[in-house]
Order: C-alpha cells, then structure tokens, then sequence
C-alpha cells in the first residue's frame, strides 16, 4: 500500500508522498512515488502515483523521457494546460494498462492512480487526480486536498483542519500528521516521507525534502501533537454522571 497526499491552497501547492513499497511480509522496499518532470523555464509539473509498481514505473518513466520530444501522446513540455497535461497521463496509463495486462492479473492487480499537480506560466497551479481507468478530477478551493492510496485515516485531520487560506508552512505540517496518523494505524505505510512545497507564481522546481524516521522536526511534531490530543482530551468535561461509569 502507500500514501500520496496533495494540497492546493492559493499560496501554491504541498506535496507527500510514503516510500514503502510492499509485495509481502517479508519483501518491503523504499521506493519514491513523487517524481518531478525535467526542468522548464515555464512550467513545473509532479506527478505522485499509487498502485501497481511496475506499472507507476512505468508511466513516470515513459512520460519523463518523452519530455521535449514532441510527441503528441506523451510530451508534457507541449501540453498548454494542466488539464492537458492530466490527461495526457490518463492516456499514459491506458495505454500501459492495455499492453501489459493480460500477461499481469495472473499474478496481480496492474492498476495505478496519480497526482497530477504544477503550474503552468499564466496559469493558477492546479491539481488533478488520475483515476485507474485513465479519466481525472479537479482540487478546488472547496475541497482543496486530494489523496490515494491508503487515504482514510490521514482524511479527518485535514477535513477539521485544512482550509484554503492556510500557508504553506501550515498546510505542510497537517500534511506530516496527516501521514503520523496514517503510519500509526497502517504498517503498510511507512518512511522517508518525501515532501515537496511550490509556491505559486514561482515557475520553478523547488528541492524535494526527504524526511527520514529519525528526523528532528518529524520526531518533535509527532510527539507534541501525541502530548497535545491526550492533555486536550483530559480537559473535555466528563460524561454525566446518569450515563454510569
């Protein structure tokens, strides 16, 4: 299983994504599953992905060599949107799925998923999500995070906590107790976290952060927060006495 999450707020863009990689118990693997294009001077595009390894592989590699070939299919240097260029993904994926499929479900499930996020100049940064069968949705403003992989127990915090107008530095520490939940409850998750902040109007890549276990900040985030829940639900008034107990 993995974890990728993505926020878009109007300051620009968090990205995290989980490395571990699992085919069995006894066959765990670090992996990264957030790849950034090569570099353009008027775009920026990541690209996270969830699902069948050789498949994710697969497309990323694909779509990174084919940048600035000018190919219809599979340039996402000519694309002259981030729908465009999500979409051009989605086709990746189809086509990848297609070919390899009957010799894969023997064996296993050759589905994947992605996170499709960047900006593009005189273009908002924008954020989509690429389902399995290729078709993409859109991050707003309403609903400004998007997830896959094992996404149901880092969700709460960011539907409590998360709006629009939070700033990078705030959005990226939800991100992180995003992933503190999710690894608490889900060992098919796990470190480094790599962890990626965009600030819009920037047009350029900014440094992937690898945030090991043993990592200063991750460690005293973790704890503080831990501290925090169990002093904040030790101040909540008890339950009537007429309830027992």
């Amino acid at each position: 299983m993995t974890y990728c999450l993505a926020i878009i707020l109007s300051g620009g863009l968090v990205l995290a994504s989980d490395s571990r990689s699992n085919a069995g118990v006894d066959q765990v693997a670090r992996v990264q599953k957030l790849a950034l294009m090569p570099s353009a001077p008027d775009r920026v595009v990541a690209i996270q992905s969830a699902g069948n390894l050789a498949t994710t592989q697969a497309v990323v590699t694909t779509l990174t060599e084919a940048f600035g070939s000018g190919d219809e299919e599979s340039d996402l240097k000519r694309a002259d949107s981030m729908f465009e260029i999500a979409n051009l993904v989605g086709g990746q994926l189809r086509k990848i799925v297609a070919r390899d499929r009957e010799f894969v479900q023997p064996y296993g499930d050759p589905s994947a998923s992605f996170l499709v996020s960047g900006q593009l100049a005189g273009e908002r940064p924008r954020l989509f999500e690429v389902y399995s069968a290729g078709n993409v949705v859109e991050a707003s403003s309403r609903s400004p995070f998007l997830q896959i992989g094992e996404t149901k127990y880092g969700k709460p915090i960011l539907d409590r906590a998360l709006s629009d107008d939070r700033s990078l530095g705030e959005a990226a520490k939800l991100a992180l107790l995003s992933f503190d939940a999710t690894m608490r409850s889900n060992l098919s998750v796990g470190p480094p976290i790599d962890l990626l902040l965009y600030a819009a109007d920037r047009i350029q890549a900014p440094a992937i952060v690898t945030v090991e276990e043993d990592d200063p900040y991750w460690t005293q985030l973790r704890k503080a927060y831990s501290e925090g829940l169990s002093a904040l639900v030790a101040s909540l008034p008890p339950p009537p006495a007429a309830w027992g107990g």
